[in-house]
C-alpha cells in the first residue's frame, strides 16, 4: 500500500478500500485436510498419474464442469428407466444393463475429474478464489445427484425388497448433513476436512459394475447378519464432526447452521404431515428439490467462507417453502400439492441456476478488475 500515489485523497481511500476488500477476498490460500486411507494411498497415485495426460491448455475449471456435466447426464438417463425408483424391484431388473456399465463409467470419470481439476489449475499457476468456489458449489449440488442415481439401485420398497421412500429421505439427509458440515467446519477452522465418506462413496463405482455384471438380485438378499449391502453403504457415508472454531463469538461460530437445519425441519414436516403423501407420490421430484435448495443454502455459506463475512441468519428459500408446506399440511392445496411441488422445484432450479450464472460471473469481473486496479495503482 506504500507505493500508491493518487493526488485525491477521497479517491485514494477508495482505492484502498477496494484492495483491502481484495486482500481479504483472494488472498486466503486453499487449505484442505485428506486423512483417509483409501484417498492417501490409492486414489491419489491414481489422479497423480491421470493429470499428466491433461493438455496444459485446457481451464481447470472445464474439467469441474465436464464432471459435473457427466453427473447430470447419468441422473436423467437413469430417472428416464426409472422415474418412481421401482425398475430395479422385479428380477431382473427393467433398466438395461448398458445403463448400469454407463453409470460406473460416468461416475468413475465424475470423480476423476473432481479430483484432478485442483492439481491441473496448480500445475498451469491458474488456481483461484473462482475455481474454489465453482468446485465446491457443483460439489454441493452433486452430492445429491449421486445418491439420487444411487437410489435406482436399490429400489424401492415393495413389500418384499428394497427400501422405502421415507429410509431414501433420510440417507440423503444423513449426506447432505455430512457436506453441511464439513463446510461449516472450514467456515469456523478455515480448513476443510474432507469427510472419510466423500472417498468411500466411490464404492457407487462398484456398486454400478456388480448390478451390471450380476444384476440387481445382488442388493435384494441379505449381505451380512441380516443388513443390505445398502445399509453397509450409508454406515460409510457418516463422518467424524470436529468442534475446532476459529470464531470467538458463539453466535457467529453456529449462525451458518441456522438455515440449513430449518430447511430440513420444514422438509420434514411437509414429509410427515402431507395429507396426499407427497413423498410416496412423487419421490425423485421431491429428492431433486432437496438436492437443490440444500446446495443453494451451502453455497452462500461456502462464500462467506471465502469472503470471511457474515451469512445471512435465513435463507430466502426458507419463505416460500414455508408457505407451501404450510398449505399442504393444513389440506388448502388438496390435489394440487404433486402440482405445487412441480411448480416450486422448478422456481428454486431455475433460481438456483441463475444463482450460480451470476456469482460465477460477478467473481470473474471481479477479480480480473482488481487486479487491474492492482496493476494501475501500483504503476
Amino acid at each position: 500500500m506504500s507505493h500508491l500515489h493518487c493526488p485525491h485523497t477521497t479517491f485514494n481511500k477508495a482505492y484502498r478500500s477496494v484492495l483491502c476488500f481484495t486482500s481479504l477476498l483472494f488472498s486466503s490460500q486453499y487449505s484442505a485436510v485428506d486423512t483417509n486411507p483409501l484417498s492417501v494411498y490409492v486414489m491419489q497415485p491414481i489422479w497423480n498419474k491421470i493429470i499428466k495426460i491433461v493438455p496444459l491448455w485446457i481451464a481447470p475449471n472445464l474439467l469441474t464442469f465436464s464432471g459435473f456435466i457427466m453427473i447430470l447426464v447419468n441422473y436423467f438417463l437413469i430417472s428416464f428407466y426409472d422415474w418412481d425408483y421401482t425398475a430395479s424391484g422385479t428380477s431382473p431388473g427393467r433398466v438395461p444393463t448398458w445403463v448400469w456399465l454407463f453409470s460406473a463409467f460416468t461416475t468413475f470419470c465424475a470423480y476423476a475429474l473432481d479430483s484432478i481439476d485442483g492439481k491441473h489449475a496448480r500445475r498451469t499457476q491458474s488456481s483461484s478464489p473462482l475455481g474454489e468456489l465453482f468446485d465446491h458449489g457443483l460439489d454441493s449440488w452433486a452430492t445429491s445427484i449421486f445418491v439420487l442415481s444411487f437410489f435406482s439401485v436399490c429400489s424401492r420398497d415393495n413389500g418384499k425388497t428394497g427400501v422405502s421412500v421415507y429410509t431414501m429421505y433420510m440417507y440423503l439427509s444423513i449426506v447432505l448433513f455430512n457436506f453441511m458440515c464439513s463446510h461449516w467446519e472450514k467456515y469456523n477452522t478455515g480448513v476443510l476436512f474432507l469427510p472419510w465418506g466423500y472417498d468411500l462413496s466411490q464404492v457407487l463405482i462398484t456398486a454400478y459394475l456388480l448390478t451390471g455384471i450380476v444384476g440387481v438380485e445382488v442388493w435384494q438378499k441379505p449381505f451380512l447378519f441380516g443388513y443390505y449391502i445398502t445399509d453397509v453403504l450409508v454406515i460409510l457415508l457418516i463422518a467424524h464432526l470436529r468442534k475446532t472454531l476459529k470464531n470467538d463469538s458463539l453466535y457467529e461460530g453456529l449462525l451458518p447452521l441456522v438455515s440449513p437445519l430449518l430447511l430440513f425441519m420444514l422438509l420434514t414436516v411437509w414429509v410427515v404431515l402431507s395429507p396426499g403423501n407427497i413423498l410416496a407420490k412423487q419421490p425423485r421430484l421431491f429428492l431433486w428439490m432437496v438436492g437443490v435448495t440444500f446446495s443453494n443454502v451451502i453455497c452462500k455459506v461456502i462464500i462467506c467462507q471465502m469472503s470471511s463475512t457474515q451469512p445471512e441468519l435465513l435463507h430466502w428459500f426458507l419463505f416460500p417453502l414455508a408457505l407451501v408446506v404450510y398449505a399442504a399440511i393444513s389440506g388448502l392445496l388438496g390435489r394440487a400439492e404433486e402440482a405445487v411441488l412441480g411448480a416450486f422445484t422448478a422456481l428454486v432450479t431455475a433460481a438456483h441456476v441463475h444463482y450460480g450464472i451470476c456469482v460465477v460471473r460477478g467473481w470473474g469481473e471481479l477479480y480480473h478488475f482488481c487486479h487491474l486496479l492492482a496493476f494501475e495503482l501500483l504503476l
